[in-house]
């Protein structure tokens, strides 16, 4: 070989970027980043969900009457309490 060629292989090694490589880890990382964001975050444990008051007597209401009332939500579980759906409550009409 000659020492021009010679000169010229050396020259295009040196340039040459581990491409592959770097493309691989890039894909790791993004692979590893969408899990780590879906993750459920439970922290581990089961929740539990406790109401102060089962059942509330309004007694009797005239129509257009406002009532209101306040409960008492709590997780007595170890993990994260998460609602899916949006809670409801559903009102009764009995005796």
């Amino acid at each position: 070989m000659t020492k021009k060629n010679q000169k010229y292989r050396k020259q295009k090694q040196q340039k040459t970027f581990p491409w592959l490589l770097a493309v691989l880890g890039g894909g790791l990382l993004l692979i590893a980043a969408v899990l780590f964001a879906r993750g459920d975050g439970s922290g581990g444990g089961t929740p539990s969900i406790k109401v102060d008051q089962d059942k509330i007597d309004y007694g009797f209401v005239k129509f257009g009457e406002n009532r209101q009332f306040t409960l008492q939500v709590t997780n007595t579980g170890d993990g994260t309490l998460r609602f899916k759906e949006q809670p409801y409550i559903e009102v009764l009409e009995g005796c």
